[in-house]
Order: C-alpha cells, then sequence, then structure tokens
C-alpha cells in the first residue's frame, strides 16, 4: 500500500490499473483523429538503393500504393457481395494514410453498422472483415506495439458483444474467433518487426555514439602525444636559453650595459615563450578547451612588443590614423598577433631591414600595414615553412576580412590586412553605458542596505548579550 497527498492509500492493484487505463487513453482516444500523413518510404535500403534513378524515386511511395491495393481489394469483396454498403470499409481503409487511430475508429463503428445491417454475418461481413483486418495491420506499423495490444483487446471485447447480444436475434453463426486468431498474428508480426527495427537503431545510434568517442580518444592521445614532444623538445632548450642567458653576464669581466641589457632582453623573451608554451601545451591536452583567464593582449599592448622588438635589433616605427576606439576583443587580438607575426617574419627572414608598422581605424573596420625592407647586414635570413603567413590568413579569414602578403619593389615584403568592425550605433553604446551605471548603482544600494542590516543585527546581538 501507498500513501498520495490526500492521506489516501492506494494499492499496487488500484495503480497498475490507473497506468493501463492511462495508456489506454493516451494511445486510443488523445488526438485519434490528428492529422497524422505516412510519410515517403525512404530509398537507402538493401533493395532500394540497386533501383535505376527514375524507379528509386517512385519506390518512396510504396507504402501508399499498398494501403490503395488494399482499399481496392476490400472493394472488390464488397463488390461480389452485391451490396453498396459492403463498400464502406474502403473508407477507414484509405483514412489510415492520414488519420491512422481515428480510422481505426470509423472501421469499428463501420463493422458495427454492418453487422446491424446484414443478417447472418456477426460481428463482421466480408468486406468489413477484411477491411477491419487490413486497417489494424497498418494502424499498427504506424504506431506503436503498445497501440496494437489495446486495439487488439478491443477488438476481443467487441467481438464478444457481437457474438452474444446480437446473436439473441437469431442471426446465426460468429466469426469473432477467425478475426482474434488471425489479427492476433498480424499485430504479433508488426509488433515484433517495430521492436527489431527499434533496436537496430538504437544499436547504430550506440555504435555512433562509440565511434565518435573512439574518435575523441584517439585524437586526444594523438594531441597528448604532440604535446609530450613539444614539452620535451621545446620547453628543454628554450629552458636553457633562458639559464645561459641570465648566466652569461657573470662569466665575461666588466662586461659593457649594452651586453648586459642583450642577455636581460633574451631571458625575458625565453621566459615569455616558455610562458605562451605552457599555455598552448595546456591547450592541446585539454579535451575541452575553455578560453584563459589572463587577459590577451590588444591594440594597446603594441608599445611593449615593439619595444622588445627593437631590442631584437629591428628598427620599427609605427603610425597611427584615424580615432582610435575601443574594437571587439576578438579583432584586438587578431591584429595585436598578426603584427607581432609580420615582426617576427621581418627579424627571421630579413635580418637588419627596417619595418613600418600602420594602424588605419576607419568607418567600417581596422586596417593594418606591416611592411619591412630587404635585409641587409652579413646576417643570413633564417628559413621559414610559410605557417605564419597561413596563421594570419586564417585569422582574418575568420573575421570576414581580407589579406595580402607578397614581396615589395624593393626586396622587402609587405602584410596588408582589413578587418570589418560593424559600427556600433549611439543609442546602443549609451544604452549599454546606462545599464552598466544602473547595476553599478544596484550593487551599491545592495551592499550599503546588507552593511546597515549587519550592523543592525550586531547592535541587537550586543544589546541581547548586555
Amino acid at each position: 500500500m501507498t500513501e498520495t497527498d490526500t492521506g489516501k492509500t492506494r494499492s499496487p492493484e488500484f495503480r497498475l490499473a490507473e497506468g493501463a487505463f492511462s495508456s489506454l487513453r493516451q494511445d486510443l482516444f488523445h488526438d485519434a483523429f490528428a492529422y497524422r500523413p505516412l510519410a515517403p518510404m525512404r530509398t537507402d535500403g538493401p533493395i532500394t538503393r540497386r533501383l535505376p534513378g527514375r524507379i528509386r524515386e517512385r519506390a518512396v511511395w510504396t507504402p501508399h500504393a499498398v494501403v490503395v491495393a488494399g482499399a481496392l481489394f476490400v472493394a472488390f469483396i464488397g463488390f461480389v457481395d452485391g451490396s453498396l454498403r459492403e463498400l464502406l470499409p474502403v473508407v477507414p481503409v484509405v483514412l489510415t494514410l492520414v488519420r491512422p487511430v481515428g480510422a481505426w475508429w470509423l472501421a469499428l463503428g463501420l463493422s458495427a453498422v454492418l453487422s446491424v445491417l446484414s443478417f447472418g454475418h456477426l460481428p463482421w461481413t466480408p468486406s468489413g472483415f477484411a477491411g477491419y483486418l487490413l486497417v489494424m495491420t497498418v494502424v499498427a506499423a504506424r504506431t506503436r506495439p503498445r497501440v496494437a495490444g489495446w486495439m487488439w483487446v478491443v477488438t476481443a471485447a467487441y467481438s464478444l458483444f457481437g457474438s452474444v447480444f446480437l446473436d439473441r436475434y437469431g442471426n446465426g453463426g460468429s466469426n469473432a474467433a477467425p478475426m482474434l486468431f488471425v489479427s492476433a498474428l498480424v499485430l504479433l508480426t508488426v509488433s515484433m518487426l517495430h521492436v527489431r527495427r527499434e533496436a537496430e537503431q538504437e544499436v547504430a545510434a550506440q555504435q555512433s555514439v562509440t565511434a565518435v568517442e573512439r574518435d575523441r580518444r584517439t585524437l586526444l592521445e594523438e594531441r597528448t602525444t604532440i604535446a609530450r614532444e613539444l614539452h620535451d623538445v621545446v620547453a628543454h632548450h628554450m629552458s636553457v636559453v633562458a639559464i645561459q642567458a641570465e648566466a652569461a653576464p657573470y662569466r665575461v669581466e666588466n662586461p659593457p650595459p649594452e651586453l648586459e641589457q642583450a642577455f636581460v632582453t633574451i631571458r625575458e623573451n625565453a621566459v615569455a615563450a616558455l610562458t605562451e608554451l605552457r599555455r598552448v601545451l595546456g591547450v592541446v591536452r585539454a579535451e575541452d578547451y575553455q578560453a584563459p583567464d589572463a587577459p590577451q593582449p590588444t591594440l594597446a599592448d603594441l608599445d611593449g612588443l615593439l619595444g622588445n622588438v627593437r631590442d631584437a635589433g629591428l628598427t620599427v616605427e609605427k603610425t597611427v590614423t584615424g580615432a582610435v576606439r575601443e574594437l571587439p576583443q576578438g579583432v584586438e587580438l587578431s591584429a595585436y598577433r598578426i603584427v607581432q607575426e609580420a615582426l617576427s617574419n621581418a627579424l627571421r627572414h630579413a635580418p637588419g631591414s627596417t619595418a613600418t608598422v600602420e594602424i588605419a581605424y576607419v568607418l567600417g573596420g581596422l586596417g593594418l600595414r606591416i611592411v619591412n625592407t630587404a635585409p641587409r647586414g652579413l646576417v643570413k635570413p633564417s628559413p621559414g615553412a610559410g605557417h605564419g603567413i597561413t596563421g594570419m590568413r586564417e585569422r582574418v579569414s575568420m573575421l570576414n576580412g581580407e589579406m595580402t602578403a607578397d614581396l615589395t619593389e624593393d626586396g622587402g615584403y609587405e602584410v596588408a590586412a582589413f578587418i570589418p568592425v560593424a559600427v556600433e550605433r549611439d543609442g546602443e553604446r549609451d544604452a549599454e553605458r546606462d545599464g552598466k551605471r544602473d547595476v553599478k548603482r544596484d550593487v551599491k544600494r545592495d551592499v550599503k542596505r546588507d552593511g546597515k542590516r549587519d550592523v543592525k543585527r550586531a547592535s541587537e546581538r550586543d544589546g541581547e548579550a548586555a
């Protein structure tokens, strides 16, 4: 026994019967005549996919053709019987194409009407027998096994009612037993096919999930291997560079200030590279990447980058045109990285050259132009794989921008990019500023109110203690 919210106890049998009637109402009564058209058949099966193109296009209507053929067969039986009312069972058969459960209720009602009007056929007439059996088959195929079970139960109840009650008027024998036997076999077969198809779909879904998980695991293992190799090779050498740069000034007696500053710059760059490398390795190892908590560089940090590049030996000048304004974080970060990569390429591939960084704030976006002259001096350029240019193109393309990178006439190199930025309307900017001001005011008011409440509570507590 279980206790309900009202205090009454209900037995397990009562709850079982309540659940059964609830499922009956849901399957056969709820939206029984709702419009549910029969969907076209899929053509990716083992037989249909081997058919020629035109035949395969028409093969999608095979279920509809089967139902119509069944309706014609029922009409033929009614025509042989010689009565126009025997053609009525054709209607629910055709109705199964759009309203399956409603068609079954209609077939059941027509069976009762035809049994009363046609003496000697209880509880189904010949055309009613064939039509009702066909309707049950189509409805069971279009719904779920539980609906097929409820249809058979209701059919059994109607058969008992028709065989016992209507026979009192001397209408003769009953064909209820053949109907119940044949319908049980048909519904059982359709239900088994339903269960098998659902099991196959579930297995296919599980296999897809397993394949995806296996691919993710393989990818994570490969990324972990790459991260391990990067750590063992690059991080080790960068650590050695940082340590040697810090110890080098102490190995030389009275080193000049320029040499000490050069080693300090080398160590700072090595430590910064190690920090960036650890962050990248964390991303590579992570299964689900999350944005870093540390603030990302923006164009406001560009002077620090240029100073670092100048310390490394590259003469670089910056020119800013237009009204400087705050841009979206993605645009700021991408612009910073593009300038950084372009200057790094100038250091590697054009030693002794000079560079110019031009930043243009225009109405529709942000323009970048980084130009370096031809290499000068005795230092040979370092070869590269071209991944830096590819990375810059990917950043610009991600923001729906345009970029060009090519040699100049004097032997230098030019990188030009334009990143579009939507113009922020004054009303939206004012609304955002007002919203921030309101939030700030609400926070101050809440803090002040909470502080007064704490003071009042402390005073009451001191009074009680006194």
